[in-house]
C-alpha cells in the first residue's frame, strides 16, 4: 500500500503486517559524536546506546505486527571527502586507500554490533524475518576498487568546492555559492561529500540485491508476497 501527500488515510493491520521496514542507520550517529570532539575510545563507548535504540525500535514495530526487517550496516565512514577534509589528522591515520583509519574503526565495530542484534532478534522476535545487509564491504570495495569499476579520485566529491584531493569546502557545499558540479558525475563516486552518485549507488544496489552480502542470503523478492 503507497501513501501519497497529502493522504487521510493510513495503513491498516493488513498492510502493516505485510510492510517490509527497512533499516539504514549508524552514520550520522557515529559522524555526530565524532563532530562533537569526542576521543575514538568515547565513540566506541556511545555504540551499545545506539544499538538498544534500534532494538528497542525494532521491538516497538514487531509489537505492533511488522514481521519483515531489512536492516543495512553503515558506510565506511573514513572516507567520505568531508570527513577527510573536516578532521585533522596526524601522521599514519590513513589506511592504504587514504580513509580515515579511526573513523573505519569505529564504523566497523557499530556494524559488529548491530550484526549480533540482528542475529538475537531473530531468536527473540518469533516468526520475523530479521535480514542483515554488509553495505560497509560493498561501499568499501568499490572505493578501495575504483579504477576497476570506471570511477576516478574515488575520495573526491563531484559537486563542491576547492579541487583535489577532496573537492570539498564547508563554506562552499554542492548547492551553496562558490560551488560547482563537475562535468560527468557517472565518473565519481561521491556526489557532494556525503552522498553518493547515481552510477555508485547503482552499483551498490546491484550488490544488495545480489544476496551476496546478506546474512541470511535472502532474495529480496521473498519480501514482495504475503
Amino acid at each position: 500500500m503507497t501513501l501519497t501527500t497529502g493522504s487521510k488515510g493510513y495503513v491498516n493491520q493488513e498492510g502493516f503486517q505485510n510492510a517490509l521496514y527497512m533499516i539504514d542507520i549508524g552514520q550520522n550517529d557515529l559522524s555526530d559524536s565524532f563532530a562533537k570532539n569526542l576521543s575514538y575510545v568515547q565513540v566506541v563507548k556511545r555504540i551499545p546506546l545506539v544499538i538498544a535504540e534500534i532494538k528497542d525500535a525494532m521491538k516497538t514495530l514487531y509489537n505492533q505486527g511488522g514481521r519483515k526487517f531489512w536492516v543495512h550496516n553503515t558506510g565506511p565512514l573514513g572516507c567520505l571527502p568531508q570527513k577527510l577534509w573536516l578532521v585533522q589528522r596526524k601522521e599514519g591515520d590513513l589506511d592504504a586507500t587514504g580513509c580515515i583509519s579511526s573513523y573505519n574503526s569505529a564504523a566497523q565495530l557499530f556494524n559488529t554490533a548491530l550484526l549480533h542484534l540482528c542475529q538475537e532478534m531473530k531468536s527473540e522476535l518469533a516468526d520475523a524475518t530479521v535480514v542483515y545487509v554488509d553495505i560497509y564491504s560493498i561501499k568499501y570495495d568499490i572505493i578501495s576498487n575504483a579504477k576497476r569499476y570506471g570511477f576516478l579520485n574515488p575520495l573526491m566529491g563531484c559537486c563542491g568546492a576547492g579541487g583535489p584531493p577532496y573537492n570539498y569546502n564547508i563554506k562552499m557545499t554542492c548547492g551553496n555559492p562558490g560551488s560547482q558540479a563537475c562535468g560527468d558525475g557517472s565518473q565519481y563516486i561521491s556526489w557532494d561529500g556525503t552522498h553518493y552518485t547515481e552510477a555508485a549507488n547503482a552499483i551498490v544496489a546491484k550488490r544488495i540485491l545480489s544476496t551476496d552480502y546478506s546474512i541470511p542470503k535472502m532474495s529480496f523478492d521473498f519480501f514482495c508476497h504475503k
